[in-house]
């Protein structure tokens, strides 16, 4: 039996882009950037914290948005169908923070993520990252310990960890991802996706 282990990206994934459901409540589209548009993780953070320290907003207003977020239609039933196959970590560059909401409605599953600098009044000061390349870090050493895994994920922080995986697939990318990707099986439903690791495992 093979020691499989389905590591999953959470937004854009199963849930919504936090940031993009936080700009839209908040009307600052300069929230709407994510990992999608930036590939550098560090510089996205800082440019977000300087517009959140621009508008005097903090954990609480995220949270307050995080709160009416729900996973994607289908997603705690295809994150149940893949746990009964086998064993699935979600790896986020998001915040324990914001993530521990969408747990709860996701079943909460296990989740490897970062966390925020949160100052007393709730400001976010800052943020410290898991390790240097999180995803892709995440999936070595789950090999160095004997798993072989299968990644899934939608955007430029994700790929380290999809070409470093025994297989990997783009899940709802973009197309410009797509196109510079080729390599890459691309889905777009969770019936789709399932089927593709449950063929892997």
């Amino acid at each position: 039996m093979s020691m499989d282990i389905v590591c999953l990206d959470l937004e854009g994934v199963l849930v919504p882009e936090i940031w993009i459901a936080f700009a839209e409540a908040t009307g600052i589209p300069e929230l709407k950037r994510t990992t999608r548009d930036e590939p550098d993780y560090d510089k996205l953070m800082n440019f977000r914290l300087d517009i959140l320290k621009q508008h005097g907003l903090g954990l609480k207003e995220i949270q307050d948005t995080i709160a009416t977020i729900d996973p994607l239609p289908g997603a705690r039933e295809f994150l149940d169908s893949l746990r009964e196959l086998t064993q699935v970590i979600i790896v986020s560059d998001t915040f324990t923070q914001f993530a521990k909401p969408l747990m709860k409605k996701l079943g909460w599953p296990t989740i490897f993520c970062n966390t925020l600098e949160v100052a007393e009044d709730g400001t976010i000061t800052g943020f410290r990252m898991r390790c240097e390349k999180s995803k892709y870090t995440t999936v070595r050493a789950l090999q160095s310990i004997g798993f072989e895994t299968i990644a899934s994920g939608d955007s430029h922080n994700d790929l380290g960890m999809i070409q470093a995986s025994k297989a990997g697939f783009l899940f709802r990318s973009t197309d410009a991802i797509r196109a510079e990707y080729p390599e890459l099986p691309a889905y777009e439903s969770y019936d789709d996706l399932l089927a593709a690791i449950q063929a892997v495992l």
